[in-house]
């Protein structure tokens, strides 16, 4: 079964007033994430081995696999993608109780959390993702990670939250300036419900 792009949880216009317009959504969602998913569809269709496994299984299985680089990059791109179209509210920015219990406990404070993030996302080299993961040790942390790749594959922790940190996330909104962005996106568009939902 082939996979395909997962529909927004909001309407395009919906985040307009807070930072992302539509023109970001058109092209991000239905131009960029389609295009990982288009080409992935493609790579496994060739390969009977591939056939028939979910998308996760496809990250991890070509994760280190030089052979597969192609399928990792495109099923990294569209798994964090689809992570990330959950990442993101209209009603973004408020932390809600557990959560930010945790944040403080991890952290020391949400003010630490947010610079933690922030220094994740805007010394990343290039294009990649900075992410809220919960370590193995229990404990909240901030990660960043290359192109493709995704906190699945590395097994350093499980995904909570994420920021896209490709240009092509932000440019037309906030042009070369990432730290106004990522700083927006802790502000305004980050879902912390989606993230303390999947603290478990």
């Amino acid at each position: 079964m082939a996979f395909e792009l997962p529909a927004l949880d909001f309407a395009q216009t919906a985040l307009a007033d807070r930072g992302m317009c539509q023109e970001t959504l058109e092209l991000h969602h239905g131009k960029h994430h389609q295009t990982y998913i288009t080409a992935l569809n493609g790579l496994v269709e060739k390969n009977a081995a591939l056939q028939g496994k979910s998308l996760e299984e496809l990250v991890k299985l070509s994760a280190t696999d030089a052979a597969l680089t192609p399928v990792f990059n495109n099923a990294g791109q569209h798994w964090n993608h689809s992570f990330f179209w959950k990442s993101l509210s209209p009603k973004g920015g408020a932390i809600p109780a557990k959560l930010k219990a945790k944040i403080e406990a991890d952290f020391g404070s949400v003010e630490a959390f947010k610079e933690s993030f922030k220094t994740a996302a805007t010394t990343q080299f290039g294009s990649g993702w900075a992410w809220l993961i919960l370590g193995k040790d229990g404990k909240l942390k901030t990660t960043k990670s290359g192109n493709a790749g995704t906190p699945i594959a590395t097994g350093e922790g499980k995904p909570l939250l994420v920021i896209d940190v490709w240009e092509h996330a932000y440019y037309v909104d906030f042009r070369n300036r990432r730290p106004d962005f990522t700083t927006n996106f802790l502000d305004k568009l980050a879902n912390y419900e989606f993230a303390e939902a999947n603290l478990g």
